[in-house]
């Protein structure tokens, strides 16, 4: 980790396929065609950061990121920095510095997309042609949709780690908390890592237990989903650290309404349309998320809002030389950093072979990974695809909760991400060398 930190990347990984250099310096030979390519990519996120130092050290030349926001964030850690174990500082960078040298960075909003032009419009009101457009602009937070929850934030402890701006105050209701009712949500639209509002959980029964072994409290999950986790293969290991939480879990329940001061939650069950208003002393919330609006609205989008790709390629249904990944993409997996890490190199390929006139390979299989810390300085490592079969990488049983793996989460997988996936290096768990790369 700490030689992570100081970015020491040619003695850190030596290993042929992981992060060498050379290796990746050497595949630039004969790709004379992408070197004259014209490529935009939407969003200076984890996907389309990563995938534009891929396709640099790939040989590209004219690479373009859209992007109004002037800060980056290690969103990941906001898990961490709720539950006391990270600083928000270290989860945030000028977006100016990780930019990819050689990439161009146009601060703008994209507001519209015109496919059959092979051009996008800014909120500047200016176009910017492509010749092949990735785009990568994450999810929307639609934290509107619910009524009062705006207006309540940060006050009355109501809490959310789904912002920077918000998750300082799940941090301080973590620390403050005195005992009661602690009510946790999690909405039923896609979100961004389905296990995310677990892991709060955890790790703030974990502080509160070491703070005050005696502390009276209520621990509730309310989840617009229909039960613990998606994957049947850890759902189990998942029920059994409910119960040790002592959590009382309420599925298909959506939250529709906080008031603030009066600390009620209002929810409705989306099989009977019943309707409960729930006191509380601490609530965190997960807001509900959707496609930006500039996609949902475009001709980009599949009836999910999100941009319509080939599951396996990554390339778009229609139109063949638009590209997406990431939270912004209609790939049906669990949105995560770790999804992206595995899509990114074989977007970057395909995307290379549409260039040279070769057959895209249909090599994604839904990787994605859930690293939730069940509290004991423990992690359970969720890893699967879109059969929801587990695709682990550690060799061992990853249902297991692991000392291992709660600190790759916390100490190797933050520098790792700035100083590894933002600059195209580190490829995702295929590329570990005690598993079979994908050729």
């Amino acid at each position: 980790a700490q030689l992570l930190r100081k970015g020491e990347k040619k003695q850190m990984f030596p290993c042929k396929g992981l992060l060498s250099s050379k290796r990746i310096r050497n595949g630039t030979r004969g790709y004379s065609s992408l070197a004259n390519t014209n490529v935009v990519v939407v969003g200076a996120g984890t996907a389309g950061i990563s995938v534009s130092a891929q396709l640099l050290r790939k040989g590209a030349k004219r690479v373009t990121i859209v992007d109004p926001s002037n800060n980056h964030y290690y969103q990941p850690g906001w898990t961490l920095v709720g539950g006391q174990l990270m600083s928000r500082a270290d989860t945030i960078k000028p977006t100016s510095s990780v930019i990819p040298q050689g990439a161009q960075w146009r601060q703008q909003r994209v507001v519209g997309f015109n496919p059959e032009g092979s051009e996008i419009e800014l909120s500047d009101g200016s176009k910017v042609g492509y010749d092949v457009l990735v785009v990568a602009a994450g999810i929307q937070i639609n934290w509107n949709n619910i009524p009062g929850l705006v207006e309540s934030m940060g006050n009355n402890g109501v809490c959310s780690n789904y912002g920077y701006d918000t998750v300082c105050h799940t941090s301080e209701y973590v620390k403050h908390f005195k005992g009661g009712r602690a009510v946790f949500t999690q909405p039923s639209t896609p979100i961004k890592c389905a296990g995310a509002p677990q892991k709060i959980m955890y790790l703030a029964d974990d502080y509160w237990t070491k703070k005050d072994p005696k502390m009276q409290k209520e621990i509730h999950l309310y989840s617009g989903a229909a039960g613990i986790f998606g994957c049947s293969h850890y759902a189990p290991a998942l029920t059994e650290v409910c119960k040790a939480h002592g959590v009382n879990s309420h599925f298909r329940h959506e939250l529709i309404e906080v008031k603030g001061k009066d600390q009620e939650a209002v929810f409705k069950h989306l099989d009977s349309d019943n309707v409960s208003v729930v006191k509380f002393d601490f609530l965190h919330v997960t807001p509900p998320m959707s496609a930006p609006d500039f996609i949902k609205n475009s001709p980009l989008a599949a009836e999910s809002g999100f941009v319509d790709v080939d599951k396996h390629t990554l390339r778009h249904v229609k139109y063949e030389n638009i590209f997406s990944l990431g939270d912004a993409s209609s790939l049906p997996t669990s949105k995560t950093a770790a999804a992206i890490s595995s899509q990114a190199p074989i977007l970057v390929q395909n995307l290379i072979n549409s260039v040279e006139g070769k057959p895209l390979k249909p090599l994604y299989t839904g990787y994605t990974s859930c690293p939730i810390p069940v509290g004991g300085g423990k992690l359970i490592m969720c890893e699967f695809n879109y059969n929801m079969e587990p695709q682990e990488s550690l060799p061992w049983d990853q249902r297991v909760p692991g000392r291992f793996a709660f600190h790759l989460k916390k100490d190797v997988i933050p520098p790792l991400y700035w100083n590894g996936t933002l600059k195209g290096l580190f490829k995702g768990p295929d590329a570990l060398p005690w598993k079979k790369t994908k050729e």
